[in-house]
């Protein structure tokens, strides 16, 4: 296997690490870290709860004086500055006597952008940049945040094979079976935000929570959009771009088709998740209501598909937005 090609490998499996800090790093993005020696895995780490220690550190701490000589596989550069918190993990990675790192992206934060690289090279460390989709990925939150002020919106819409999300009279639970709402949770478990509609909060009084075993105190911050107020514990926003005012890297959506058009037509959705489910409702009420479109040709080349599966005997596509 050629060098960049096991960098690749390493940085996707450093990529699948950071996962599991998400969302309980916040307001630290979801970092993962390997280190590698002589093809050997001697140490692995991810962003703690609350945001320390950081994935080296932890991965350092788990090699000891294995990391000496070792490669450094990261999803983001390793911090420059100082914390009262912690060392930066460029000062920890020199220290530690690493022969290389290896990260997926630059890290947009002034404090370091670039100066995490500069550090590690005047140390005599090789310090490379690798763009790598699946860090990026598993950045998404952090680098939407850095780059525009707001959180990733994932929107998530259930739906029967002719595009309906409740039938003509309003019903709509359940469309999706249980395998499919058991995915959901899963979906909510790493969001730190999740958003309803005043007329599914007022209609449907929904528990936004997490059901699922060991994943009871996932449960994201609930936001209703609506010019009313809701109860205590429940953050309220009038219009789709005060999601910037959330404390949030990763938002999750269950739309009405009114609040999916809504953030549609502000172009704020940047992944679509749908479970459809293999029924025919005829005549339902649909899944996004207008969003603006006057040409058909406008509606192309917006979206491309990055996952598909089975759930059970429903199907989940999820589509992220192309910008």
């Amino acid at each position: 296997m050629t060098t960049a090609a096991s960098d690749w490998r390493w940085l996707d499996a450093a990529a699948r690490l950071a996962c599991r800090a998400r969302p309980a790093s916040f307001p630290n993005p979801g970092v993962g870290c390997i280190l590698v020696k002589d093809g050997m895995v001697v140490g692995r780490g991810w962003t703690a709860v609350g945001g320390r220690p950081h994935a080296e550190a932890a991965a350092l701490d788990q090699a000891g004086k294995r990391a000496h000589g070792a490669t450094a596989y990261v999803t983001l550069e390793p911090c420059a500055h100082r914390s009262e918190r912690g060392p930066a993990c460029s000062e920890r990675l020199v220290d530690a006597g690493v022969a290389r790192v290896v990260a997926g992206v630059e890290d947009p934060d002034p404090r370091t952008a670039g100066a995490g690289f500069a550090r590690l090279r005047d140390a005599g460390i090789s310090a490379e940049l690798v763009h790598h989709p699946a860090a990026e990925a598993s950045l998404a939150g952090y680098l939407m945040r850095a780059h525009t002020g707001r959180p990733h919106v994932t929107m998530k819409l259930a739906m029967s094979l002719d595009g309906c999300i409740a039938t003509a009279g309003g019903e709509s639970q359940w469309i999706s079976g249980e395998v499919a709402r058991a995915h959901v949770h899963s979906r909510r478990a790493i969001a730190d935000a999740i958003l309803v509609g005043g007329g599914t909060w007022r209609a449907d009084k929904p528990r936004l929570d997490v059901r699922l075993p060991g994943l009871k105190d996932r449960g994201p911050q609930r936001v209703v959009l609506t010019r009313g107020i809701a109860p205590d514990g429940v953050k309220v926003i009038n219009t789709p771009d005060q999601i910037a005012q959330l404390d949030a890297l990763y938002l999750y959506i269950e739309a009405g088709a009114n609040i999916a058009a809504s953030f549609m037509k502000a172009d704020l959705v940047d992944r679509l998740e749908i479970y459809r489910a293999p029924i025919v409702i005829g005549g339902g009420r649909g899944a996004v209501a207008d969003v603006g479109l006057t040409k058909l040709e406008d509606a192309h080349d917006r979206w491309c598909q990055v996952e598909r599966r089975q759930l059970g005997s429903d199907t989940f596509a999820a589509y992220s937005r192309t910008r």
